[in-house]
């Protein structure tokens, strides 16, 4: 993952609304939501909804698939664990992580 790509999916995430969404679209799993269901769970107004599931998709965070007369978001896995990956990529100077001696790093 690119530096710039991380620098964007990070400012997506960077608002609590657009984090909440992404981490219940994680709880959803493959099976992805439809807008109402989103909205609902949030509590959130379709159009206020709208704007910020265009930002995380835009960020690459998830897709959207058309299923008949719904559409469906799903968050985007192989992006999360990229973005994770590139946050993590030097943890603990190459040692895993949890060992005794990764926690000199703290």
């Amino acid at each position: 993952m690119e530096e710039i790509d991380v620098i964007r999916a990070l400012a997506a995430l960077a608002q609590s609304l657009r984090l909440r969404m992404f981490r219940l679209l994680v709880v959803a799993g493959k099976t992805g939501l439809t807008p109402g269901a989103i909205s609902e769970a949030l509590d959130v107004p379709a159009t206020t909804l709208s704007f910020h599931l265009k930002e995380l998709a835009n960020a690459g965070l998830v897709t959207q698939q058309r299923d008949g007369r719904y559409l469906i978001y799903r968050a985007s896995f192989e992006r999360m664990n990229g973005l994770l990956g590139f946050l993590t990529a030097n943890c603990c100077k190459g040692e895993e992580c949890g060992t005794t001696a990764s926690r000199k790093c703290n």
